[in-house]
């Protein structure tokens, strides 16, 4: 069985890009050589700061779609585990 990942990435503004993929290392590796998605190029220095894992594509696409529509508050509670109160 192979394991679906869905991942954030904090970018060098700082703004996030969420993403979906079956080979986290690499798909990370593309995104840094500026070849993994549009958004991401010339968005420097990329650092990956969330991953979770799901046993089918399906899942997995769901629930980055979900992720992609939270606020930049949300998806920082959903990385970092606070709120902000500003």
């Amino acid at each position: 069985m192979m394991t679906h990942y869905v991942y954030i990435l904090e970018c060098g503004k700082p703004t996030y890009y969420t993403g979906y993929t079956l080979h986290l290392i690499s798909r990370y590796m593309l995104h840094c050589s500026n070849k993994g998605a549009k958004y991401t190029k010339g968005r420097g220095p990329l650092n990956l700061v969330y991953v979770e894992e799901w046993p089918d594509k399906s899942s997995a696409l769901k629930r980055e779609y979900q992720i992609k529509k939270l606020k930049r508050k949300q998806k920082e509670k959903l990385i970092y585990g606070y709120t902000t109160t500003i």
